[in-house]
């Protein structure tokens, strides 16, 4: 087993290779990372069953499990974000912009690899396969650090990526796994200065502020997903309903969930017995504010402040019910993460002043959260969900894996 420093080394060795690559090289490199995961389905499921196994025994919820459990759908569907992933524009080389100074300098703006993209992760092993086909396109080598919930999975994955880069005639070390799933491990890479050029946390609360207090090299801080559905007085009812069952239920496991339920107080009587009775198809446990309570009964456990700023990843939610829109702005800004915010209306003036007052990185009207995706999106597969306002906000595809480097044509000026 390679250590941290001898991993992020190889990386950064191999990053002037993939840096430089063509855009025909790369794609046929991905698709030949698709076909390799398709063919190996079988060896896939059989090192991901150990990490099931071993998740149930030490007591993974099942929210959890769903996040590690690599099926057929789930390996097709990795093996097409690598073939989207190929069909997408390379942003490598793109010059965004250029313009003649007074003196006859033209100066551009130029779309460069990263270098080396380092990721840390917890227990989703799709993200392996997803992380490098993205930085692979991107021009830049990977350093992937995967939970150990997942490490029988991460490991099979990279080694048949590795292979199939490999068997494109590029080095192997442009798709890195650390292997040390230690907090000691993560520790190095965090501090990897002069091997990683930039560091992406992907996973809890817990993880991704660890990485933003503990690393010394730059890094971009992805998102917790503590999510809200506003239902206006004017809303749809049906609607309403069709999104809030969506967005909290399709999948409970994933940042762009509904994690809270806001209702206006002119329509809460009629709505919150329909969501309810929507919800309870899913047994999903409902914590509520006092109003919430006297038109649900007892079976709504009593809110904190602590239920309105809790990401649940579960089958759980919590319900406020609120004045205005204003007042519902005023509750997300204090409580969200800065990710994925929905209201439910028909009043075109109440969907504007939401649109511009609510702080997060993607803001819906009238459609569910769980489009906040870079597949949804149309960036292919994504390495994350910005939630910071530097660099990239928001789904962060291939144009977010890029830097930029100034370009200069003279004809012999001088200053």
């Amino acid at each position: 087993m390679n250590t941290v420093l001898e991993t992020c080394r190889r990386a950064a060795a191999a990053k002037q290779e993939i840096g430089t690559l063509g855009t025909q090289q790369k794609n046929a490199a991905l698709l030949a990372i698709a076909d390799a995961l398709q063919a190996n389905r079988e060896r896939i499921k059989q090192a991901n069953r150990q990490d099931i196994e071993a998740g149930r025994k030490n007591g993974l919820n099942e929210g959890l499990i769903d996040r590690l459990t690599l099926g057929d759908d789930r390996i097709d569907g990795v093996a097409d974000g690598c073939r989207q992933v190929a069909a997408l524009p390379d942003p490598v080389g793109e010059v965004t912009e250029m313009k003649v100074t007074p003196g006859g300098l033209k100066i551009g703006k130029k779309r460069v690899p990263m270098g080396v993209i380092g990721i840390i992760y917890e227990s989703r092993p799709n993200v392996t396969v997803d992380a490098a086909a993205l930085c692979f396109k991107a021009g830049s080598a990977c350093v992937l650090r995967g939970g150990k919930e997942a490490f029988h999975s991460n490991l099979c994955l990279m080694q048949i990526m590795r292979d199939a880069v490999a068997a494109c005639g590029l080095s192997p070390d442009i798709l890195n796994l650390v292997e040390d799933t230690t907090h000691e491990g993560a520790n190095v890479m965090m501090q990897a200065n002069g091997l990683i050029d930039v560091l992406i946390p992907r996973g809890s609360a817990r993880l991704i502020q660890a990485v933003v207090h503990t690393a010394t090299v730059p890094v971009i801080e992805t998102g917790v997903g503590n999510c809200h559905i506003y239902v206006d007085a004017s809303a749809d009812i049906d609607m309403a309903l069709d999104i809030l069952e969506n967005a909290k239920c399709q999948r409970v496991s994933v940042c762009n969930a509904a994690e809270s339920l806001l209702v206006h107080r002119d329509i809460a009587a009629a709505f919150l017995p329909k969501a309810k009775e929507r919800l309870d198809q899913h047994s999903v446990i409902w914590h509520g504010c006092p109003e919430t309570c006297a038109i649900l009964g007892d079976s709504i456990i009593p809110a904190t402040d602590e239920d309105y700023g809790t990401e649940y990843l579960d089958y759980e939610i919590s319900c406020k019910v609120v004045d205005s829109t204003d007042d519902a702005i005023a509750h997300i800004n204090r409580y969200n993460t800065g990710h994925s915010e929905c209201i439910v209306t028909h009043d075109y003036f109440h969907a504007q002043r939401f649109l511009d007052a609510v702080d997060a990185a993607a803001v819906y009207v009238n459609a569910s959260t769980r489009f906040t995706d870079g597949g949804e999106f149309g960036f292919g597969a994504e390495i994350g969900i910005s939630t910071q306002k530097l660099h990239a906000r928001g789904p962060m595809g291939l144009k977010e894996l890029t830097s930029n480097k100034y370009i200069i044509y003279g004809e012999g000026q001088i200053r």
